[in-house]
């Protein structure tokens, strides 16, 4: 372990007809894969030279000849029944490891930026937890400085008031939490009209 950040990214296999459904249901599998390449390509750029270590955790299978590369990036494949295992497991993993300060974010942003990751590892320093808030309720970055499980159980995913209940819960427990930036993250055709990306695949 060279450094005691980490930053993991949750992707899924790019694969025609497996990734962003609800995208897909619009624009069509062709497209949702574009533009889900398109994500992947930027995030990978976007957090390649931030200094800290890195991994990558693939949804089915890890594939050792892609953009992620082996010199920069772990690999691991996720491991979990639903989201919160599966973001559960690779915090635990981490911790286990040995980091002090861990964040993790998908890879449907199409702001996701630098500086907002550097913003959410300076923010741990002061507090026990970061969310990176997503326009449509939940969130797209989570950090942590130590293993709080209860954030990862019984949670609505993927429904709008996902990051509203977990912040009452970390009320509750009485943890410091801090908040990044609201961006929007892609699952929908209307996330994709709202954001910077509907001219490159806007095909009318």
């Amino acid at each position: 372990m060279a450094n005691k950040n980490l930053i993991i990214i949750f992707t899924r296999n790019p694969e025609l007809g497996k990734v962003k459904s609800r995208l897909s249901k619009t624009v069509g599998d062709k497209t949702a894969l574009e533009v889900y390449e398109y994500l992947l390509n930027y995030t990978e750029k976007t957090i390649r030279n931030i200094n800290c270590d890195k991994a990558v955790y693939y949804s089915n299978s890890i594939k050792e000849n892609d953009i992620w590369d082996t010199s920069i990036y772990h690999k691991h494949e996720q491991k979990g029944n639903d989201l919160g295992q599966r973001m559960h497991n690779a915090f635990k993993q981490g911790f286990h490891d040995g980091y002090k300060n861990i964040i993790l974010i998908g890879s449907d942003l199409p702001d996701i930026s630098e500086q907002i990751i550097k913003n959410s590892m300076d923010a741990l320093t002061q507090n026990d937890v970061v969310f990176g808030p997503a326009e449509d309720g939940g969130y797209y970055l989570i950090g942590l400085t130590k293993m709080h499980e209860f954030i990862f159980d019984h949670k609505p995913w993927s429904q709008s008031h996902l990051l509203e209940i977990t912040l009452n819960e970390l009320k509750k427990h009485q943890l410091k939490v801090s908040l990044l930036k609201t961006l929007n993250d892609i699952d929908t055709f209307e996330d994709l009209k709202k954001s910077s990306l509907f001219k490159i695949f806007n095909h009318d």
